[in-house]
């Protein structure tokens, strides 16, 4: 269950991200109220997930799930850009979560 818990704190870690896009430097009112919200629930479920994870590989999963997450949410709603070098660095990525997610006893 630790480990459901945090996933789902790395997406909403990819969903404040955004948020913070969209918020426009917290001038939108709804934008930035999901921000802070995802923000919060993302924290709170990390420290729930922690309880039962270790803290360095939990956390590293944490932060990937979110810079990949974010870096393909700027590709796809933001138009920026998806060189090979790039979609190559977020598989490395990928490559070292599921590496730290399959060295956990």
């Amino acid at each position: 269950m630790s480990w459901l818990i945090l996933f789902v704190a790395g997406l909403l870690e990819i969903g404040w991200a955004v948020g913070l896009k969209y918020s426009q430097g917290f001038t939108k009112l709804w934008p930035s109220v999901w921000t802070v919200f995802a923000l919060a629930t993302s924290f709170l479920l990390l420290g729930l997930a922690l309880k039962n994870l270790p803290v360095g590989t939990a956390y590293a999963i944490w932060v990937g799930i979110g810079a990949v997450g974010t870096a393909i949410m700027g590709i796809v709603l933001f138009g920026e850009s998806a060189g090979v070098l790039k979609l190559v660095s977020l598989a490395l990525i990928c490559a070292g979560l599921v590496g730290l997610k399959l060295a956990q006893p």
